[in-house]
């Protein structure tokens, strides 16, 4: 059909009412479905991991685990919506309008309630290094478990007050056949974009700059109190120190910024004469977030490298593994 400079319809027997195919090479549709299928599928396996390790390990049951075992079952969700999203970038969605708002839906929420748990991992964070000597009264399990459940509901409230209008009346704002758009009011994008974005991120910044402060300055005091006994060895272990809280500090705030500012900025000035590919990258940026977040947040504990290492030799299987010693 478009030898002969006709455009392609997604669905040819509906003619006029049918949307249009936009135009892109293979190569770029195969280079997508790629991206997107391997994203989902690593997301889906690194989850999966975190999720079992902390389920299955009495010796991880903490409440610090429990934020990451939020983190990972958000992100674990996610993972088997992404391949719809290779509709969406096509051009074409065949689902139904129904199913095109229930899908922007879910995946709003399972992306909110990511977010909201990354910064009670900040607070936690925070908490555990700024005030130590209270780390253990103030943040219990049972705490633990009521901020996830509130940041859960908060996540479905929000999104079903921002997508009322869409999930009241699925399809209004298509134009034709094989289209899926959701479409909210400047307020209500504005007030998406401030709790799921700016105000998270600001939280994690500041929450994450004071726990740089903190740690530079316990490394400070630890290399001037022990200077007498060994300056050289105490010069390196406060360098050790500065080092390792700006690294966290760094990884978690760029990674979250590299996959989510270039969403939320174009979300923000309402952009929407971007080219396909353009939508795509940024897209798929986005939802690489969900891939990162186990690295970042669990793949760098050593007690996770442990049971992995027990998973994927089968050794979780013998009787008594939930007892194994991992810390």
């Amino acid at each position: 059909m478009e030898a002969f400079g006709e455009p392609e319809l997604c669905f040819p027997q509906l003619l006029n009412a049918s949307c249009v195919k936009p135009k892109r090479s293979p190569f770029e549709a195969v280079l997508t479905y790629i991206l997107v299928s391997s994203i989902s599928l690593l997301t889906a396996f690194l989850n999966l991991l975190v999720i079992v390790s902390i389920s299955h390990f009495k010796q991880l049951h903490t409440s610090t685990n429990l934020l990451l075992l939020s983190l990972a079952v958000s992100d674990f969700l996610l993972a088997p919506l992404l391949p719809f999203q290779i509709m969406l970038l096509n051009g074409c969605w065949f689902l139904g309008d129904l199913m095109c708002t229930l899908y922007h839906y879910v995946v709003y929420i399972i992306t909110l309630a990511s977010v909201g748990t990354m910064v009670l991992l900040s607070v936690d964070c925070y908490v555990a290094v700024c005030y130590p000597l209270h780390y253990s009264a103030k943040i219990t399990r049972r705490r633990v478990k009521i901020c996830v459940c509130l940041c859960w509901i908060c996540s479905v409230i929000f999104q079903s007050l921002i997508l009322m209008k869409n999930l009241q009346q699925p399809g209004r704002y298509n134009s034709c056949i094989g289209e899926c758009v959701i479409v909210i009011n400047f307020i209500a994008g504005l007030a998406d974009v401030t709790f799921s974005f700016i105000i998270p991120i600001t939280a994690i910044i500041v929450l994450y700059m004071r726990v740089f402060v903190v740690a530079v300055s316990q490394a400070r005091a630890m290399r001037s109190h022990i200077a007498a006994v060994s300056q050289r060895s105490t010069k390196v272990t406060a360098k050790n120190s500065e080092w390792k809280a700006a690294r966290t500090l760094g990884v978690v705030v760029f990674a979250f910024l590299m996959c989510f500012c270039p969403y939320y900025c174009v979300s923000l000035t309402g952009k929407d004469n971007m080219n396909a590919s353009s939508a795509a990258f940024i897209i798929i940026l986005s939802y690489s977030n969900a891939c990162l977040n186990p690295m970042i947040y669990a793949l760098f504990y050593p007690w996770l490298r442990k049971s992995v290492k027990l998973i994927l030799t089968f050794k979780i299987l013998q009787p008594d593994s939930c007892e194994a010693n991992l810390l």
